[in-house]
């Protein structure tokens, strides 16, 4: 075993594996950007060391950077975790040239997979079923439409390099192709340095199930399958292990082609092998095809930990060390089942839109396996991957893990910037989900009942009028001291986008609060908050930026200051940033006529591109960024003439 490594990563995933190595007594070496100077893994690790700015690639991509800093501390080998250098084979190279171990496959390995196209090829050859597609060297524009034709639609245009659903487009009819495939093609070689694509057969009812495998370099074995079937954008948000619906044949049918896939490249360390499958008429072992290998640890690997007991992290060491593998096909099974959620920092209703801020007020439930890399008081960097958080709940049965799920997100707590710790929520209680009815395109169809169960209601609203009139100590519900009025308006947010109510005491542990139109009785009894003689599991925190509520929909409120003075309305004429990021392009100037829908611009924030349209019909009166300017959110790009009176 290793004395000591250096992990090349940041938060939850490097906090994941200095874990680890704390129990195994191995020491850990941290690098940071200017931007992770007081991040949660640098306080963890028993050493750390700077590494640059806080653009990626000014620090986390720095292989060379990093090298120097596990020599200069005397790390024998290094860990990539995930994202980053983790897939990069030429930094493999340079990790070995330089003397250190790299803790995962090889640099061969990598390449063999790396690229998309050739992977499948190379997949076929070793008999492992891949989906009918192209994945040949001509880009041109035209024989890629031509090809797509020829496959039939739906079809998907997909980056070669890389992954993370970044370079992805869906295409249902022809006339759509040319657009979705510049689009594509832009945001690959923004992500990855590569435009090239593939274009593949769309599966019309697709569920995404994996493979978890591990080799040594001889020979490998599978853990058992997660079901990643729940997405957005082509991102995870909800996996599970192990998959819904599951029969033996089937597993052992996928077990089969993902330990082939894994022996044919003499893979060594964590990998995963993903397929795509045919949910149509239920799981079949001739349903299912290869979409690509991650040869890395992937960012859900706790629900196969949960359901094998294996340490996949030390499976790595141990491995990377000279070991064998730890333990035989025979020797793996499942035990009840797991399920992990993705706590992300973004606006859902905004479609999903990253979100920055700094964390108020974090807090979460004892009933789950938290990986994290923040703390309270910690800032959502616009600069990485907006995850505040995993969670996960492990139980006998997938109705007894699901429900503790669902429990250990109503119990999560988190203030200071918008998240979709709401929405996990309401997917928790979808019923097709809860029935284990699920497929890539269950969030797209139901995204509008999922969202509005999302929202905050005027019950949740009238207990944050609560906690802003400082109300919020049951002890001082209905305390009155006499120069309080009895009725008075509380108000919130400022004159743009906030809201008020009417606040009435009524006597010890009573008010109403009329807000959103509606009055309502709230009572504090029992140990808990009643709304209209319902009880609510509610809780109400105030911290530095407000008061919230906590408890299965959440809402952040601030008191208005009355000497605020209300800002200029950008209204529809005038487009913001959503975020702070890097305009990509700008496809307007002075003088167009636009109408709404219309592209404007492109943003780049948090590793993935975003269209910003016109929200209206009118004439381009002024173009106040242009590309390769980096941006705050809020900052004026574009606006409309205004509309004649």
């Amino acid at each position: 075993m290793f004395r000591k490594i250096l992990i090349a990563n940041r938060g939850e995933i490097a906090c994941r594996v200095i874990d680890t190595c704390r129990r195994l007594g191995v020491t850990t070496v941290a690098v940071y950007s200017d931007a992770d100077r007081a991040a949660r893994h640098v306080a963890m690790a028993d050493e750390a060391v700077h590494i640059g700015g806080p653009a990626p690639r000014d620090s986390y991509l720095r292989g060379d950077a990093i090298i120097a800093a596990a020599r200069e501390t005397g790390a024998e080998a290094i860990h990539p975790g995930y994202g980053f250098l983790s897939e990069n084979p030429d930094f493999v190279d340079a990790v070995e040239a330089a003397g250190l171990v790299f803790i995962g496959p090889n640099a061969r390995a990598i390449r063999a997979m790396g690229l998309k196209d050739a992977a499948k090829t190379l997949m076929a050859e070793a008999g492992v079923p891949v989906v009918p597609g192209y994945q040949g060297a001509n880009q041109d524009a035209d024989h890629l439409q031509r090809q797509a034709d020829q496959i039939g639609y739906p079809v998907l245009i997909k980056a070669v390099a890389g992954g993370g659903g970044k370079g992805m487009r869906l295409v249902e009819r022809a006339p759509d192709f040319a657009a979705a495939l510049a689009s594509a093609q832009g945001e690959a070689a923004t992500a990855f340095g590569n435009p090239a694509v593939l274009i593949e057969k769309y599966i019309q009812q697709p569920r995404h199930i994996e493979v978890q495998v591990f080799g040594d370099g001889v020979r490998a074995v599978h853990l058992f399958e997660r079901d990643c079937s729940l997405q957005r954008r082509h991102q995870k948000v909800i996996e599970e292990a192990p998959a819904p619906g599951m029969t033996p044949e089937m597993r052992k049918a996928m077990g089969k082609a993902a330990t082939r896939a894994a022996e044919a490249i003499r893979y060594s360390g964590a990998g995963t092998i993903e397929f795509i499958v045919d949910a149509s008429e239920g799981l079949h072992p001739d349903r299912f095809w290869f979409m690509e290998m991650n040869t890395r640890l992937q960012v859900e690997h706790p629900v196969t930990e949960a359901i094998t007991g294996v340490d996949l992290v030390e499976w790595q060491l141990r491995v990377a060390s000279g070991e064998f593998l730890p333990k035989r096909q025979d020797e793996l099974s499942i035990t009840g089942h797991a399920f992990e959620a993705r706590l992300y920092a973004e606006d859902v209703p905004a479609g999903f839109l990253p979100a920055t801020g700094r964390l108020a007020h974090l807090a979460f439930p004892q009933n789950a396996r938290i990986e994290t890399g923040v703390r309270q008081g910690d800032t959502i960097s616009p600069w990485y991957d907006p995850m505040i958080a995993k969670v996960v709940t492990h139980g006998a049965t997938r109705a007894i893990a699901l429900r503790a799920l669902e429990t250990a997100l109503v119990d999560t707590e988190v203030a200071g910037t918008t998240t979709n710790v709401d929405f996990l929520i309401a997917l928790t209680r979808h019923e097709g989900f809860r029935r284990g009815e699920v497929d890539t395109g269950l969030i797209a169809r139901d995204i509008a009942e999922l969202t509005d169960a999302a929202q905050p209601d005027a019950r949740t609203r009238a207990l944050a009028v609560i906690g802003l009139a400082g109300l919020d100590d049951p002890a001082k519900v209905g305390g009155m001291t006499l120069w309080q009025p009895l009725r008075r308006t509380i108000a919130w947010g400022d004159a743009d986008s906030g809201g008020e109510a009417l606040l009435e005491v009524l006597g010890p542990g009573r008010a109403h609060v009329t807000v959103d139109g509606s009055t309502l009785d709230i009572a504090y009894t029992g140990g808990r908050w009643w709304v209209d003689g319902g009880p609510r599991r509610s809780r109400i925190v105030r911290h530095d930026a407000g008061v919230s509520v906590f408890g299965g929909r959440s809402l952040t409120l601030g008191l208005r200051d009355p000497l605020a003075r209300q800002g200029a309305a950008g209204g529809g004429g005038l487009t913001l940033s959503p975020m702070p990021g890097l305009v990509k392009a700008v496809y307007v100037t002075a003088g167009d006529e636009v109408h709404a829908g219309d592209r404007l611009a492109v943003l780049e924030a948090m590793k993935m591109e975003h269209t910003l349209t016109a929200a209206r019909d009118g004439t381009v009166a002024e173009v106040l960024a242009a590309a390769g300017d980096q941006v705050e959110a809020g900052a004026p790009l574009i606006r409309l003439e205004e509309d004649a009176p």
